[in-house]
């Protein structure tokens, strides 16, 4: 709570400013400089300090519009407190669309990571050096991957009851509670005192308009929950919560046909998907084996037995 100049990266900021910052990560085997983008919106009034971070993945780019419509619709001059907006993290996989790091490490099993570990390790201990342990709270965006896509959705720990109302201001249609994984993101900054929403919504490689909006809302909503921002956008809507979700599997191999979408309600011995060969014979069923919410589903119509179908969130 200060309205003395923002310090990070060696750098500072005045109170009422917004400036932006390349902080250095490495180099490309050309000799090209690659760095971390950092855009730090210090308010005049004095507030907590609040960060938003895109592309942990490199392939998942919904988050880089949200970032960016944020920015858009704030003022340093009239916030209360600090946006760091971070909307690129894994710079090296967004250049080349690639969910991984060069060395097919996942960033987003790194953290905290070390100043002299592998490139993953140097990016998650920059990133939690300058961004995180300035934080009182996060906001991390994501989609889904692997040819799936994601209702907008909040995935935290609801047990905690700040986070909790948290992610009920941000206004999902559901927020599932999620246990944080080894190395993850989430994890490190929870470790650290910091309360953490992760946001899932749309698909890699495209933009979602739908999740683009929930998540430029959410984002907006719950910096003014934090008392950063005097307007929000728009009333929160009815948030479904969770406590467990489980996938729906492909019965046969063959080609898919879906009989659901995202945010459709399920019940259990539903059908929701039919599996054929090419020559148009029936081959199997995918029944739903529990009762909630679709909140995520392939976008590939070529199964093979086992694979990941519907997601169904109980609720």
């Amino acid at each position: 709570m200060t309205t003395e100049s923002f310090a990070i990266a060696g750098e500072s900021v005045k109170p009422g400013q917004q400036a932006q910052f390349e902080l250095p990560i490495a180099k490309l085997m050309s000799g090209t400089p690659v760095a971390l983008p950092v855009i730090v919106v210090h308010g005049k009034q004095p507030g907590p300090v609040v960060w938003v971070s895109a592309a942990v993945h490199g392939d998942e780019i919904n988050g880089v519009e949200i970032v960016r419509r944020v920015l858009s619709q704030i003022s340093a001059r009239e916030l209360a407190g600090t946006l760091i907006a971070v909307p690129v993290v894994n710079v090296h996989g967004f250049n080349s669309g690639d969910r991984y790091l060069p060395d097919r490490r996942d960033l987003n099993r790194s953290f905290p990571g070390s100043l002299r570990g592998s490139l993953a390790s140097q990016i998650a201990h920059l990133f939690v050096t300058e961004v995180v342990s300035r934080c009182s709270v996060g906001i991390d965006l994501h989609t889904g991957s692997d040819h799936r896509i994601n209702l907008p959705q909040i995935r935290a720990d609801l047990d905690d009851p700040e986070t909790l109302a948290l992610a009920r201001a941000f206004g999902p249609p559901i927020a599932i509670h999620s246990a944080t994984r080894d190395g993850s993101l989430r994890q490190v900054a929870a470790d650290m005192g910091t309360r953490v929403l992760l946001f899932e919504g749309g698909e890699a490689n495209r933009f979602d308009e739908a999740s683009i909006q929930a998540g430029t809302a959410g984002v907006r909503r719950v910096m003014a929950a934090r008392g950063m921002l005097a307007d929000v956008a728009g009333p929160p809507g009815e948030c479904a919560l969770s406590r467990k979700s489980r996938w729906m599997r492909a019965t046969r191999s063959g080609i898919l046909s879906l009989n659901v979408e995202s945010g459709d309600g399920v019940i259990v011995g539903e059908p929701i998907a039919a599996i054929h060969d090419p020559f148009g014979k029936r081959l199997g069923t995918v029944k739903s084996r529990a009762q909630g919410i679709v909140i995520g589903h392939t976008q590939h119509p070529l199964v093979n037995k086992g694979d990941a179908v519907a997601h169904v969130a109980e609720v």
